[in-house]
């Protein structure tokens, strides 16, 4: 899995039939100390995250593990909304700081 943060959403009118009602997010990737990297994904949200919200994206075939992506065209889908993030005792990240 890869930490990343919510930039916003793709929208796209013409689809693979199976990915009718998957809401899309762009993601910017973070490294180990909290900092966005210059690289930037596309994944499908399966927990309903909101922009500037720091998530799990998860890749590969373990995204179509997620309930009801079996049989979708998926390599990357949002697997979790991260609330706090501590490295070697130090909060790298809190949602709570963040409101």
């Amino acid at each position: 899995m890869q930490i990343a943060r919510v930039r916003g959403t793709v929208t796209s009118t013409q689809k693979d039939p199976s990915l009718r009602g998957v809401k899309l997010l762009m993601l910017q990737l973070v490294d180990e100390n909290g900092n966005l990297l210059p690289v930037y994904e596309v994944a499908a949200d399966s927990v309903g995250a909101g922009v500037n919200e720091w998530v799990l994206v998860s890749r590969g075939s373990a995204a179509r593990q997620v309930l009801g992506n079996e049989q979708r065209p998926l390599d990357a889908a949002v697997v979790a909304i991260i609330d706090t993030i501590y490295v070697e005792d130090r909060v790298i990240y809190s949602k709570k700081d963040q409101l």
